[in-house]
């Protein structure tokens, strides 16, 4: 017997959206805003994301399909190679775009090269002028605006806040004008295809990422090696490891005594069990994989490239 398809509700419609710009300029915070969910981590250090997210909204008969891309940046790895090369083919492959940039400064290389592959690309763009919260002169909003939309035909442009949700239902609004007649191509409860295994791995990368400083949190990548719900309990048994490129880096992880380490998964079992709704048992171990960032295999059996 062969399973009968899920109805589509009447006049169901998709749009796929890509949120690009250069890095730390706030892609994930506004992903995450849009969900009103956390689905992709967040730090004040760039290159936090380092893969295509997805994440899903749907409102009644329309489904938006977000790609969280990673900033785009000039890498010396094989790593930021491919974290490059995730942005160029996010921007081909959606219906419209979201350039997010932050409302003062130069218009940097990577955003004139987004700009180049936006309007290559032939779809239509929206500039988001980002952290508006942190801005006092309005007029300083609309000069940076400015700056670009001279440089490319923009289809609107809005002035938002991710991490107050200013503005961010309006963009929402906007995005869903551009959806056509389509199937949806997630459940409609969906919010992200990241397995709950990545969604694991990311948080505790980016407890990471907080709690570190310099080079170490870049050079490090977090694989979750058990996920293992216990029967008849509330609760999830993870086991996870760090990778890290250096001995020294291994021991400033761990911390005097396991301080740091403790730290980590303290906070990123906060943010798991909030996430999974349940409790969890979560161990870690940290590793040394010199060099991983130049190391193919590495990079894909770690799942930062995809097939």
């Amino acid at each position: 017997m062969t399973d009968t398809p899920r109805p589509e509700p009447m006049g169901s419609r998709s749009v796929f959206v890509s949120i690009v710009g250069r890095p730390n300029v706030g892609k994930s915070s506004l992903l995450n805003a849009i969900l009103q969910e956390k689905v992709a981590i967040v730090s004040d250090k760039p290159q936090t994301t380092r893969t295509k997210i997805t994440g899903v909204l749907t409102q009644n008969e329309t489904q938006m399909v977000f790609i969280d891309t990673p900033g785009l940046h000039k890498g010396k790895t094989k790593l930021s190679a491919h974290m490059v090369k995730a942005v160029g083919q996010a921007i081909g492959d959606v219906d419209v775009s979201v350039l997010v940039t932050e409302p003062s400064g130069p218009i940097r290389e990577a955003e004139e090269q987004l700009l180049a592959d936006i309007g290559a690309s032939g779809a239509p763009a929206i500039l988001c002028v980002n952290k508006i919260d942190t801005v006092d002169n309005k007029e300083q909003l609309l000069a940076r605006a400015a700056q670009f939309t001279q440089k490319a035909d923009f289809a609107a442009v809005f002035f938002i806040s991710a991490t107050q949700r200013d503005g961010v239902d309006d963009l929402i609004a906007a995005l869903k004008d551009y959806a056509v007649e389509s199937p949806h191509f997630f459940p409609d409860d969906a919010l992200t295809d990241q397995p709950e295994r990545v969604i694991v791995s990311e948080i505790v990368r980016e407890k990471i990422l907080r709690n570190m400083f310099e080079e170490i949190p870049h050079g490090t990548a977090v694989v979750v090696e058990k996920f293992k719900e216990r029967p008849g309990q509330d609760l999830v048994d993870i086991d996870c490891t760090v990778y890290c490129e250096r001995q020294s880096h291994k021991g400033m992880i761990i911390g005097k005594q396991g301080s740091m380490l403790k730290k980590i998964l303290s906070q990123s079992r906060q943010d798991i069990e909030q996430f999974l709704g349940c409790r969890v048992n979560l161990q870690c171990w940290v590793k040394v994989k010199e060099d991983w960032r130049n190391k193919e295999g590495l990079i894909k059996n770690f799942g930062l490239v995809e097939e």
